[in-house]
């Protein structure tokens, strides 16, 4: 049976389509840390940012529960991005109508650990 670890983050409520932020999660998943948040930096998308601070988080965890490790030992081990409530808004248009408008939510949950090098070492 393979042994669950790592540090967690996770965000709820971001008010951000799934659809669209999967694709930069994509971009970043099994990544060494350092590299994932370089890469979040230079993409271009509301996403990059949005994940960009809960990998920076979930290191941040990491680093402040186990004190021997550094950023260089880490790596992005999983990046979940779930769909959450929608907002549902009237959008009025012509001749009387109403159309529904629905703002999509997520939550995004992000894993780091630490690398085999990091592990044997220990």
């Amino acid at each position: 049976m393979a042994e669950k670890s790592g540090y967690k983050a996770v965000s709820k409520y971001l008010i951000a389509s799934p659809f669209k932020l999967r694709p930069v999660a994509d971009i970043i998943r099994c990544k060494p840390y350092t590299e994932a948040v370089a890469l979040l930096e230079n993409i271009p998308h509301k996403g990059a940012r949005l994940i960009g601070k809960v990998v920076k988080s979930a290191a941040s965890n990491a680093l402040g529960k186990n004190k021997q490790l550094d950023e260089g030992m880490l790596y992005v081990r999983d990046v979940l991005v779930d769909e959450g409530p929608r907002m549902k808004r009237v959008w009025f248009r012509a001749r009387g109508r109403a159309d529904m408008l629905l703002k999509r939510m997520c939550h995004i949950t992000v894993v780091v650990d630490e690398t085999a090098l990091a592990k044997a070492s220990r």
